[in-house]
């Protein structure tokens, strides 16, 4: 196997979903993922729209050096991964990019009010959400399905060409040498 099939494989393997061979869970899947995605937007962009504040407010409080360049990376990341997400394109390193803004949005709730279930259940809820899709990929009904079916396609079509092509010399060289 050389490295463009590793890399092909791999390639197919991290974007293949875990499949629950049920469609309708498969539906399910989807809306939570598309749901979770586009709510999810809104954070990054108000983020954004007053970034010092949200970095002197939460950044600065759970002692992370550089709050200012934190701060973009939590709302670049809800930016880019909560759409990303919402497709099913790269869900997989979509949603681990949201579950670790989320599990610091955790601990800022729990070094500033404790285990206090009203200010932690918005960002726990979402973590678990994003993990789901961190070990699952994006399902059935999402982009990620039809690259890595594609890729699968385009992988076994090569495949299949080049035992085409080994069979051919093989006959040819048996050929010759009777």
């Amino acid at each position: 196997m050389n490295t463009t099939q590793r890399f092909t494989s791999f390639l197919v393997a991290a974007l293949r979903p875990n499949l629950a061979p049920n469609y309708l869970s498969q539906a399910a899947w989807a809306v939570l993922r598309i749901v979770a995605g586009i709510v999810m937007i809104h954070n990054g962009l108000d983020k954004l729209s007053n970034i010092e504040s949200f970095a002197q407010a939460y950044v600065s409080v759970i002692g992370l050096p550089f709050p200012i360049f934190f701060s973009y990376c939590a709302a670049y990341t809800e930016l880019i991964g909560a759409p990303l997400l919402a497709l099913g394109l790269l869900t997989r390193p979509a949603a681990a990019g949201l579950f670790s803004t989320m599990l610091v949005a955790m601990y800022h709730h729990i070094l500033v009010a404790g285990f206090s279930i009203p200010y932690l259940e918005l960002s726990a809820l979402y973590a678990a959400c994003f993990l789901f899709y961190l070990v699952n990929g994006g399902g059935l009904f999402s982009v990620d399905a039809l690259l890595a079916g594609w890729l699968n396609a385009v992988t076994r079509s090569n495949q299949e060409q080049r035992l085409e092509s080994l069979e051919t010399s093989y006959k040819s060289t048996e050929a010759v040498s009777k």
